[in-house]
């Protein structure tokens, strides 16, 4: 498809967000990317978020799951193992390395925390070997370094690995999370007999946390369970503040890849849902890892940062390389994820190899947006490849002009108007993150 008939398709799809529809038929090709770009500033989203009044921008913290598994081995793996000690751990790099202050301030348990059996007042129970100061007094160490504790769960009978799960305990399980004072919850889908009752099972917990009157972040996993029936994305965006659609993310460049595949097939479907307190979670931050070179995980933070979706490291700060931790502090790069509109981005374009995709981002002027763009190159092997067109072509249309900065490498690249060039050489399984904010006088020639 043409780059401008996918743009036309996005801010097509943004209208089609509006209480009141607009529709334009341009006589000429070159008018429509500059007439749909204005028509973002009227789109408002039918598609109702949780109204919990959080996680309006996309939540970034921590999770132990890719990394640290279910490890409960304390005794050979004292450091490693899924244990309050990990998560002290975890929560002074977090501090001490200075990713709290760039925004990442959840610390989220997953898996295999529990006991294997409820009280006998059908409450959960933190392993007291491995947690032996008690959620409680977990969050309490978390909420005195400025950060917050995330817990798991699941809808389904039992978690994934198989401890007690939520189902028919959703009041006494919200409650018991609110006593401890959590601040959001991840809930899993494993151990869900029947498809059908997914949904609802989802639903029963929004309500038991709402119940609780504390305000707890609700991370679900609804559509990636619902297989074989259309999600209803508008239910699932009025009761999580998050969810996963896709598959669990591994700690290789081809799961990267097969992610990135999916959001764009189905993308022009998931900007209509995704606003502010309601995201698509494509799965955890590997850098950091073993899976990704430095241009790859380049391409995780590129594309991450354009959609908008939350950011959950998953990995062991104390030994993380260099590369990866100046990436995952970098304050531009989080800035375009942040961005307070909440939109998510498109892939716009594809030259040769490299995908081309934009996010429209503050500050705006009248109807004309900012934008985030990411240039990703999944080829594997070659030389750079270098994509040299108008900044129109980038979707670039406002006559004042925009300044352009490379927001990996912190360059300058200057101002561009429409009808300018602009070459980008990208890495083999690389990318280029570029902000192009927007003129507000019309700069001198």
């Amino acid at each position: 498809m043409p780059s401008t008939e996918i743009l036309r398709s996005w801010f097509s799809e943004q209208n089609s967000r509006t209480q009141s529809s607009v529709f334009l038929r341009l006589p000429e090709a070159k008018m429509w990317i500059r007439d749909s770009i204005a028509l973002l500033a009227i789109a408002v989203p039918l598609t109702a978020a949780l109204d919990n009044g959080l996680a309006l921008k996309p939540p970034m913290g921590w999770i132990s799951w890719e990394r640290f598994r279910c490890e409960i081995d304390c005794d050979q793996y004292p450091n490693d193992c899924i244990s309050e000690n990990l998560y002290k751990r975890i929560a002074d790099e977090l501090v001490d390395g200075g990713y709290r202050d760039v925004g990442y301030v959840h610390v989220n348990i997953d898996d295999c925390w529990a006991l294997k059996e409820r009280d006998s007042n059908g409450r959960m129970v933190a392993d007291p070997k491995r947690f032996p100061s008690g959620m409680k007094g977990l969050a309490k160490y978390m909420h005195d370094r400025g950060l917050k504790l995330g817990i798991y769960s699941d809808a389904g009978s039992k978690t994934c690995a198989g401890y007690p799960g939520s189902r028919d305990y959703e009041d006494i399980d919200a409650q018991t999370y609110a006593d401890w004072d959590i601040d959001m919850l991840k809930y899993d889908g494993c151990f869900i007999a029947n498809e059908a009752d997914i949904p609802n099972l989802y639903m029963k917990m929004t309500q038991a946390l709402n119940k609780t009157g504390k305000q707890i972040v609700y991370s679900c996993e609804w559509p990636l369970y619902q297989k074989n029936t259309e999600p209803d994305w508008g239910k699932i965006a009025a009761s999580c503040n998050l969810w996963r659609n896709y598959d669990d993310i591994a700690d290789t460049f081809e799961s990267v890849k097969r992610t990135i595949d999916v959001f764009v097939k189905n993308q022009d479907l998931y900007v209509k849902h995704q606003k502010p307190g309601a995201f698509f979670d494509p799965d955890m931050l590997i850098l950091g890892d073993y899976g990704l070179s430095k241009d790859e995980a380049r391409v995780q933070m590129a594309i991450w940062a354009i959609w908008g979706a939350p950011l959950f490291m998953s990995n062991d700060l104390a030994k993380i390389d260099e590369d990866s931790k100046k990436l995952l502090l970098n304050r531009g790069v989080i800035g375009i994820n942040q961005d307070p509109e909440g939109i998510m981005g498109k892939m716009i374009k594809q030259a040769r190899d490299v995908r081309i995709f934009a996010k429209p981002i503050l500050p705006k002027s009248g109807s004309s947006y900012s934008f985030g763009l990411a240039l990703i190159n999944l080829s594997d092997g070659g030389n750079p490849q270098r994509v040299n067109q108008t900044a129109s072509e980038y979707g670039l249309t406002d006559p004042r002009g925009y300044r352009i900065t490379d927001e990996f490498d912190n360059l300058e690249l200057g101002i561009v108007k429409p009808g300018d060039f602009l070459a980008i050489d990208v890495n083999p399984s690389g990318a280029r993150l570029l902000k192009a904010v927007l003129m507000f006088s019309t700069p001198k020639e």
